[in-house]
């Protein structure tokens, strides 16, 4: 877990204490939480067509099996 220090407008203050209230909620970081979660769910971010056809053609590849990465790389 992260901890930071913020600074809040009162309207955002305002909100996380009605979102708090709202969904019983303990503290204003549970509050901060439970509003990005939303934010995530709502929010997908898209991908761009170049970027899905890239991973297409790499799917399409054929793979290496390799037993040992290190030895085969000349990493040990």
């Amino acid at each position: 877990m992260v901890k930071a220090l913020i600074k809040l407008d009162e309207n955002t203050n305002r909100a996380l204490n009605v979102v708090k209230a709202k969904y019983d909620l303990n503290d204003k970081g549970e509050a901060i939480e439970f509003v990005v979660s939303k934010y995530i769910e709502e929010e997908e971010p898209e991908l761009r067509p170049e970027f899905i056809e890239k991973i297409k053609r790499i799917q399409k590849q054929r793979s290496i099996r390799v037993k040992d990465f290190e030895k085969r790389y000349g990493l040990k």
